[in-house]
């Protein structure tokens, strides 16, 4: 959710939210290419009409992790794709109320470069092909690409309500999150003129991650409390998953077995499990007021999770599903989105509502660094980091 429409949420002026954010088909689609190889998993159920409450809490005691593959094994340090090695190493901060972007060294903390994009810049989101890095002006209607090679940003792409930006596992699509116009945007990944769209029975679409064999998209929809089951190949609707009104689910994380999907829930305060197989919902797992950004540590050990509300970062073992440890801002803060250094060592995220970049040593919990920024600091980039492909965001690898 943008800085500007968070106040009003907690102010409770809903209608004044939605007049900020103001603002068919296309042609079929080309073949999708073959999607990169991936652990298998079940096939998706038969598509079905959306599901009412979310079913009894349940879960299943097996290790996660035991004899199984590890869809972000491509991630670890050290790892990084031949396309990116001589890249800088850069953190990329888009400033959605002031309408910048900080570039800052991560060996000097300094900010090294400060450029103007349209309005309200949400995250800076890797290319599917690791090759451009791209804002998006959700507000201002656009898509500025930045060369990663020299941090310089390029000509903006026209782009209708681009709140946050995936791309499928083959790289056939980009997948524009259009929030206020509560759809998903199939487009080409390079000259992002749109191919389709995909109507969606909820409000406020904006993160998700794809299942391990790569065949389907779970999004949450933050305004309505919802979950969509995708599948994007098709696009079509398999299913939604209401979580209840009190919701306001947020980032996607899909756990390193790829058997379960972690939902960051802002309003619950904690992360809520879904069966990748079936789309049912586990359990719901505390962590902290505010839950909002999901990370996997490099060694696919740990989730990291930002509780926005409570200025603090709750470390969650994949393996036993619980929170294991909780790093706090020394003072508050307001951890939002960001990534994890490509050596493991550094988990970088945006002050959304203080105006600064935490920099936490994932060795001690500690706050090594704070760095001030422009206003509204959202979805900052780490990059280059591990990995063959991007899936979006601010990073998802595999």
């Amino acid at each position: 959710m943008t800085g500007a429409r968070r106040t009003v949420a907690v102010t409770g002026v809903y209608a004044i939210l939605w007049g900020l954010v103001l603002a068919g088909c296309a042609a079929v689609p080309p073949a999708p290419r073959a999607v990169p190889s991936s652990p298998p998993m079940s096939p998706p159920p038969s598509p079905s009409r959306s599901q009412g409450a979310a079913p009894p809490e349940r879960e299943r005691q097996e290790p996660e992790g035991a004899g199984r593959a590890d869809v972000y094994a491509a991630d670890r340090p050290g790892m990084l794709s031949p396309v990116v090695r001589g890249f800088r190493s850069l953190v990329y901060v888009p400033n959605s109320e002031s309408g910048t972007v900080d570039v800052i060294d991560p060996e000097t903390y300094r900010i090294v470069r400060h450029f103007t994009v349209a309005a309200l810049p949400q995250h800076v989101v890797p290319s599917w092909d690791l090759k451009t890095l791209w804002v998006n002006n959700n507000r201002g209607n656009s898509l500025t690409p930045i060369d990663p090679r020299t941090g310089r940003p390029g000509r903006p792409v026209p782009v209708e309500d681009p709140y946050n930006l995936y791309f499928s596992p083959d790289g056939a699509y980009a997948l524009v999150m259009a929030e206020r116009n509560n759809q998903l945007d199939l487009r080409d990944p390079h000259s992002m003129k749109r191919l389709r769209s995909l109507p969606l029975p909820c409000r406020g679409v904006n993160h998700g991650d794809f299942t391990a064999d790569g065949s389907v998209f779970l999004a949450s929809c933050e305004f309505s409390g919802d979950l969509v089951v995708v599948d994007w190949r098709t696009p079509s609707l398999i299913r939604r998953v209401h979580l209840g009104h009190m919701s306001m689910p947020q980032d996607v994380k899909l756990s390193p077995d790829g058997r379960v999907f972690y939902v960051a829930d802002m309003e619950r305060h904690g992360v809520w499990l879904v069966a990748a197989s079936t789309y049912e919902v586990v359990r719901f797992m505390p962590t902290g007021r505010g839950a909002h950004g999901l990370y996997a540590s490099r060694d696919s050990r740990h989730l990291y999770v930002s509780n926005r509300g409570e200025g603090s970062v709750s470390v969650v073992s994949f393996a036993k599903r619980k929170v294991v440890d909780v790093w706090r801002i020394p003072g508050g803060g307001s951890p939002d989105m960001g990534g994890v250094s490509a050596d493991g060592t550094k988990l970088w995220l945006s002050g959304r509502y203080h105006g600064v970049v935490y920099v936490f040593d994932t060795r001690t919990g500690r706050v090594v660094r704070t760095i001030p920024v422009g206003a509204g600091p959202h979805g900052l980039c780490v990059y280059p980091q591990p990995g063959r492909y991007s899936l979006g965001h601010t990073g998802v690898f595999r």
